[in-house]
């Protein structure tokens, strides 16, 4: 008898199935945590190409929407800013716009950096730089001088015409410093400046850090540059201070400033000679004679007279202490950019390399005004036909404050060297600066209708 047959062992088949289980759940829970890995790297990838595509293509708000009401507009956009605004202003994309924006469109055509671009004469010469091909490329603080709101609206119109406003401040030597190594500037409009004459006895430091610490910044850098760029800068008629010969001419003393405002801008002038002298820079000052029009500034008389007189509030005009009125050489704003874009069409070259002078340079002073001094009481009766609303009138004696009781332009200078002829009178500045008014603000008011009214039976006058 055979003995009986021992079952098989599986013992080492039962192990061998589980180790192979353990296996596939391994591989199962490594396949899964790649996938998971894959899956969130190519959602960040796509997200992050989404914000990219995003930040350039999102359109600018339309400055003809932009209002009070609509605060929209007083706002950067954020992912924009997170690309361009941030504190380094740098990376590619920021590189990118500021080229963008600085390259000429047509033959030989400038590459302007235009400081102050979102304020009122800044934004007006951007425009009219761009709108003949030149390259424009703006950079504005953005202080709260005035309704930083205006400038925001002023900075969506201009990039509707692709021109990029770099926000930072003229004393930021590292960010100008940047600025100049991505651009080859040939020319720079320096129109960024603290204004005003009577709000230097509020806060005279702004004035000496604009007009004068900033200014030496920004020639500082482009003393350096290479090729150091042509400046055109804005001086003031402010610098006339007490003189009483008139019209005033660039041959009369500017000595004898009146204000903190006035001296901070006489400064400047004798700061240019300066670095004119020693490092070759090309420097052209434009005196502006009070400067009016659409855009523009609301501590300007025009402006809050305007908003005044439409809220019936009462309004203050100004006489001389010798009980003469206050009169200003009020200059349309188309006329001032003729001016600014003359001085740069003229200007020269500068002569420096490397921050040491080569050989004399170009150093020129001009006045730019209107020629025709108006009585402020002139102007309010303008305003007053135009809005179809008598004003509220007080009749007070100039303050000492700094202000000068009289203004007028001898321009012949500017005539003779780039052609410069203003040709709007105040009527016709005063009638397009009201349309601009009640149509930004929206104001519907017996200034419309009335405007209604003369469309439909003075054609002659609305042409």
């Amino acid at each position: 008898m055979s003995p009986m047959a021992s079952p098989p062992d599986t013992s080492k088949t039962l192990k061998l199935e589980r180790y192979n289980s353990y296996l596939r759940k391994v591989n199962s829970t490594k396949l899964l945590n790649a996938s998971s890995k894959l899956l969130f790297r190519a959602t960040l990838l796509v997200a992050l190409v989404l914000v990219f595509i995003f930040t350039l293509n999102y359109p600018p708000l339309s400055a003809e929407n932009a209002s009070p009401g609509n605060h929209l507009h007083t706002h950067r956009n954020f992912l924009s800013s997170a690309f361009y605004g941030g504190s380094d202003h740098g990376g590619a994309a920021w590189e990118k716009q500021v080229r963008h924006s600085s390259t000429p469109r047509r033959l030989n055509g400038m590459s302007v950096l235009v400081t102050g671009a979102a304020g009122f004469v800044g934004s007006h010469c951007s425009m009219a730089l761009k709108k003949r091909g030149d390259g424009v490329l703006g950079l504005d603080n953005f202080n709260n001088y005035y309704d930083p709101s205006l400038k925001r609206a002023r900075q969506s119109l201009l990039l509707k015409h692709q021109i990029f406003i770099v926000e930072g401040d003229l004393n930021d030597a590292a960010l100008l410093s940047k600025l100049f190594d991505v651009v080859p500037f040939t020319h720079i409009l320096h129109l960024a400046a603290q204004a005003g004459v009577r709000y230097a006895m509020q806060n005279p430091q702004s004035y000496i850090n604009s007009n004068i610490a900033g200014f030496v910044n920004l020639l500082e850098v482009a003393k350096t540059a290479d090729p150091q760029p042509a400046i055109v800068w804005a001086s003031s008629s402010s610098v006339y201070g007490l003189n009483t010969e008139n019209p005033f001419s660039e041959l009369h003393r500017t000595d004898q400033p009146a204000s903190l405002y006035a001296a901070t801008k006489k400064a400047g002038e004798e700061i240019a000679h300066t670095y004119n002298h020693i490092y070759g820079l090309s420097l052209t000052g434009l005196r502006f004679f009070t400067v009016y029009g659409p855009w523009g500034r609301p501590d300007m008389a025009y402006f809050f007279f305007t908003k005044d007189i439409l809220q019936g509030k009462q309004i203050d005009i100004y006489k001389t202490h010798d009980a003469k009125e206050v009169a200003r050489d009020f200059t349309y704003i188309d006329d001032i950019v003729k001016g600014c874009l003359g001085a740069l069409d003229t200007a020269e070259k500068s002569t420096g390399s490397g921050g040491k002078k080569k050989g004399p340079a170009q150093l020129r002073i001009y006045n730019l005004g209107n020629t025709s001094p108006v009585p402020v009481g002139k102007l309010v009766s303008v305003l007053e036909n135009l809005l179809n609303t008598k004003a509220k009138k007080h009749i007070i004696t100039m303050p000492r404050n700094g202000d000068v009781p009289f203004t007028h332009a001898n321009v012949s200078l500017a005539l003779k060297d780039f052609g410069y002829k203003p040709t709007t009178d105040l009527p016709t500045g005063l009638r397009k600066f009201v349309k601009w008014y009640v149509g930004y603000y929206g104001i519907q008011s017996r200034v419309k209708k009335e405007s209604e009214k003369n469309n439909n039976h003075s054609p002659e006058e609305s042409a």
